[in-house]
């Protein structure tokens, strides 16, 4: 599942922030219910790091 900037976190724990690629470029560690932070790029999104 993508999530993207202000999007709510289904669960705690990594993710990683993937290009238009899909190739990973960094991850955060977040909480459930959180808000997604901006990305350093407007394509770029969250994925659950499994």
């Amino acid at each position: 599942m993508k999530l993207h900037c202000g999007d709510k976190c289904p669960r705690t724990g990594t993710y990683n922030v993937k290009n238009k690629k899909g190739a990973a470029v960094s991850s955060i560690y977040i909480g459930e219910g959180e808000s997604m932070p901006p990305t350093q790029y407007s394509d770029c999104y969250y994925e659950w790091d499994e």
